[in-house]
Formats: C-alpha cells, sequence, structure tokens
C-alpha cells in the first residue's frame, strides 16, 4: 500500500474552494445551496450502475421534490429561504429528505462526496441541533474521512441526547480514543528504532521526505527509507494530519520494517503489537478479554439437546402481556424464551429468561444473564462484527454459532421466493422450535402479532413497528399449527 502523501493538499484546495464558492453568495440562503450541491452532485451519477450511486441519486430525487412542494407558493417559498430555519419545522419530511441524501452520499465512499454529506449535516444541526440522526451521520462521515478527534465530538453529542446507549456509541468512543494512544505509542518506538527522524523532521516538509523514503526503499535501502519515512510521519503528527492518513503512513513503515527488520534481527515485535492493537481498536470497539467469558459456543445439536423433553414458552412483546396477569404461569414453564428489548414486570411477564433470542442490530438486554443467548441475523459479517462488539463476557452460559445465525433461511432454506419478508427474531425462534420437534410443550404467550401494541425498554419504545416484517404471513403460518388458542395463549404442542 503507498500513501498517496499529495492528497492532503487536493483535499484542503477543495475546502478552499468550496469556502469561497459560499462567500460569493452569501445572499443565497443556506438551505438552497444544499439542496442545489446536492442536485449537481447527483445529476453526475446519471448512467453510473454502482447501486450505492443509484441509491443517492433516488435520494436526491426526492430530496428536489420534497423541496419543490414546500415551496409551491411565493409564500411558502419564502418561509423555506428565510434565514431563521423555521422551515425544519414546517416542512419535517424536507428535512428527512435531506437527512437521507446525506447518508446515501455517505454510503458511495468517495470523498467528494463525504464532504458533501458533511456540508449537509452542517445544514440539519444548524436548524435542529438535537438531531440525534444529524449528529450520528455527522460522526460516521468525519470517521470515514479519518477525522477522529471532530468525530468523538459528534458522538459525545449524539450520546448525550439519548436515554440510551443502543449503538454502543460510547465502546466507538473508547475504542477510537484507544487507537489514537496506540498511534502515538508506534510513533514514540519508531523514534527509538529511528534517533535521528526527529532531527531531520525539523523544518523538513512531509512531502518531500515520503517522496525521499519511497525513492531510497525503490533504491534497495530500506533503513534509509524507513527513517526518511518515520521523520515524514513526524511532521504529519505534528501538523495534525487527520487520523487516517497517520494509520495508513504508519502501516507502510510497518510494511517496510516487517519485509526488512533493522540490523537484519527480528521484527521489532513490540512495535508490530501495537500497531495491530491500533488496527484492531481503529475497526471495532474495545471488548473485555476474554470475549466469551467461559461461554461455550453451541450448534444446532447443542442446543436441541437442551430444549429435549422440557417445556417451552415464547414471550411476545406486545403491549397484552403487559395487561395480562400471566407471570406465575410463565415462570412455570421448563425454559422461557424471550426477544431483543424485552421488558420485565413478574406479575404480567413472569421474571424468569432462559434463552434470549435477540437480532444483532439493538443493544438492549445484552447484559442480562441468560443460559442461552441466539443472536440473529441476516448478513454475516454484520452478525460477526456484532457478537464480538455486543456479547458481555459473563452474561450467558451457551451462545449460539453462526449455524444458528438465520434459521429460516441457512437451516429452513427458505428463499426470499418462498418467503419475501424478512423474518422476526419471534418467527427464527418459532420456527427453530418446530423443525427440531423436541418441546413436550411450545406455547406462544401473548403472541397477537403487535395488534395491541409494543411493550418493550423505554429505550426501545421510540423503534418503529417495521414493516419489512410479514407479520400477517407470520400469523398465519402459527394459526395453521395452532392446537389451542385463546386470548393469552396460542399452544404448537
Amino acid at each position: 500500500m503507498q500513501l498517496r502523501i499529495g492528497k492532503p493538499a487536493r483535499r484542503q484546495t477543495e475546502a478552499d474552494r468550496t469556502a469561497t464558492a459560499d462567500a460569493e453568495e452569501t445572499a443565497t440562503p443556506e438551505l438552497a445551496r444544499r439542496v442545489r450541491d446536492c442536485a449537481i452532485a447527483g445529476g453526475q451519477q446519471s448512467g453510473n450502475p454502482d447501486p450505492a450511486r443509484t441509491r443517492f441519486a433516488e435520494a436526491v430525487s426526492t430530496l428536489l421534490t420534497a423541496y419543490a412542494e414546500a415551496a409551491a407558493s411565493p409564500e411558502q417559498a419564502a418561509e423555506l429561504l428565510g434565514p431563521d430555519g423555521r422551515w425544519a419545522a414546517a416542512h419535517p419530511e424536507l428535512f428527512e429528505a435531506l437527512l437521507q441524501t446525506g447518508r446515501a452520499a455517505a454510503a458511495v465512499g468517495t470523498d467528494d462526496l463525504r464532504r458533501l454529506a458533511l456540508r449537509v449535516t452542517d445544514t440539519l444541526l444548524g436548524v435542529r441541533a438535537g438531531s440525534r440522526a444529524g449528529w450520528r451521520l455527522r460522526a460516521r462521515v468525519l470517521e470515514s474521512l479519518g477525522e477522529d478527534a471532530e468525530a468523538v465530538c459528534a458522538l459525545e453529542k449524539y450520546l448525550a441526547l439519548c436515554s440510551a446507549d443502543d449503538h454502543g456509541t460510547g465502546a466507538r468512543i473508547d475504542g477510537l480514543r484507544a487507537s489514537r494512544d496506540r498511534l502515538g505509542e508506534c510513533l514514540d518506538l519508531l523514534r527509538e528504532l529511528h534517533p535521528t527522524a526527529p532531527v531531520r523532521a525539523a523544518g523538513a516538509g512531509r512531502t518531500d521526505l515520503w517522496a525521499e523514503g519511497l525513492a531510497l526503499r525503490e533504491a534497495g535501502e530500506p533503513a534509509a527509507a524507513a527513517e526518511r519515512m518515520t521523520a515524514a510521519l513526524i511532521v504529519m503528527t505534528d501538523e495534525r494530519r487527520p487520523f487516517g492518513e497517520l494509520g495508513d503512513a504508519l502501516t507502510e513503515i510497518v510494511d517496510l520494517l516487517t519485509e526488512h527488520p533493522p540490523a537484519g534481527g527480528p521484527p521489532p515485535l513490540r512495535l508490530l503489537a501495537a500497531w495491530a492493537e491500533h488496527r484492531r481498536l481503529a475497526d471495532r470497539e474495545p471488548a473485555p478479554a476474554p470475549l466469551l467469558g467461559g461461554a461455550r459456543v453451541i450448534g444446532l445439536s447443542d442446543l436441541r439437546n437442551q430444549l429435549a423433553g422440557r417445556s417451552i414458552c415464547l414471550v411476545a412483546n406486545s403491549r397484552r402481556v403487559a395487561e395480562g396477569s400471566m407471570g406465575t404461569r410463565i415462570d412455570d414453564y421448563d425454559l422461557v424464551v424471550r426477544f431483543n428489548s424485552f421488558r420485565i414486570d413478574p406479575p404480567a411477564t413472569g421474571s424468569r429468561t432462559d434463552i434470549h433470542a435477540t437480532i444483532h442490530k439493538h443493544n438492549f438486554n445484552w447484559d442480562v444473564p441468560v443460559t442461552t443467548r441466539l443472536v440473529f441475523g441476516g448478513r454475516a459479517s454484520a452478525w460477526q462484527h456484532s457478537v464480538r462488539r455486543r456479547l458481555v463476557p459473563g452474561a450467558q452460559r451457551h451462545v449460539g454459532d453462526r449455524s444458528l445465525r438465520w434459521p429460516v433461511r441457512e437451516i429452513g432454506r427458505l428463499t426470499e421466493e418462498e418467503w419475501p419478508t424478512i423474518p422476526t427474531s419471534g418467527f427464527n425462534m418459532l420456527w427453530l422450535l418446530d423443525f427440531l420437534d423436541v418441546n413436550t410443550r411450545i406455547d406462544l404467550i401473548g403472541f397477537d402479532f403487535y395488534a395491541s401494541g409494543a411493550y418493550r425498554l423505554p429505550g426501545a419504545m421510540k423503534l418503529p413497528i417495521t414493516s419489512v416484517h410479514g407479520y400477517q404471513r407470520e400469523r398465519d403460518w402459527v394459526m395453521a399449527r395452532a392446537r389451542h388458542t385463546d386470548e393469552m395463549r396460542t399452544a404448537l404442542r
């Protein structure tokens, strides 16, 4: 990997051009400038086959439609373009369309569209400083640009607006800070390996130093190359270059020292260890060690043995359960299964939880002690990342492995043609129990498929009952197999 040391200067030039353009248009309201910027960028995606760029162009189209509708009359246009930002309250659909455009721009992954997304967050947060979504998008963009210090500030703003840390934001802040600490440790170790580098860095330009290092590497002089590149890294650090840029430079120096150890000895192990920790923390949050805390990873056959010959009930997160008095009866089952952001009110819900079945995306109840935790997720990479990030050591005796990640699709092989909607955590668990068919009783408590409303932890009540799940289809599947139903209980065995 070769660090493009000229890139920061180009980025600064772009920033200067943007500032000049804005200065020339001081009479143009902020919202109008942002919509114009998005329209120009969206028009440049025409004919591009990349799905992310297509989604960005579609988001821009939606934004332009919302903008036109909001300015349908001269009176509305005057309000829309006013300097006090009242448009955000008067036209929430326009605010949402601009937010979605920023998200789509960031997802494309190019610097120009990331910078556009950053300007979009300037506009959004300028009129609604308490927008959690705005601060979260800003943090994401800043981190992708390597601006870790500013990303941490944005994450802290987001976290301060949340009643609960549902997305592991605190851990991400800790990870970014620890990653920078490890990078500083690496720089100290490089100074020890190349004591002349700080002297060479004094008064020198990073571009020249890095170019000298690359030339020396090509000439077969790795020791001198590493010394020049270390001097360039020192200058970059003094100039407070973006975090990602520093990390790229460090990685290239470590690669060089690994291929050509100093004085022909072993690779600098302390440097390698600090660099590896820096890279790990840059990609994911710090996790207590050992990760599983003594928990045993189980597969399908192990789960079958746990369930065999036992009665089991699945408790819905529904308002019907909350308003009932089934607590004692629920606790009388051999096994109690609860889902995602379940809430405990012992007289109504019972108090025991033996199996927690949760979607990988949310951060609810992972710290609640259970016998078994089954984590469901459609994308293997996202599932793996969430398990590593969210699993709380010591909070479970068993945790499901990859084979239990997505039962309806992976074990049942039900394709999107056969089952077009995304299966809920409840249906994945229920399908799995029906497939194994080893329980003496399988009862569903309070499953009205949200007809009565949700009953969840307070931090989860703001989450919508999403339309991506086929609740009616799942209900039909259940009723086709039910042996008994009443107001509160549906029995499958």
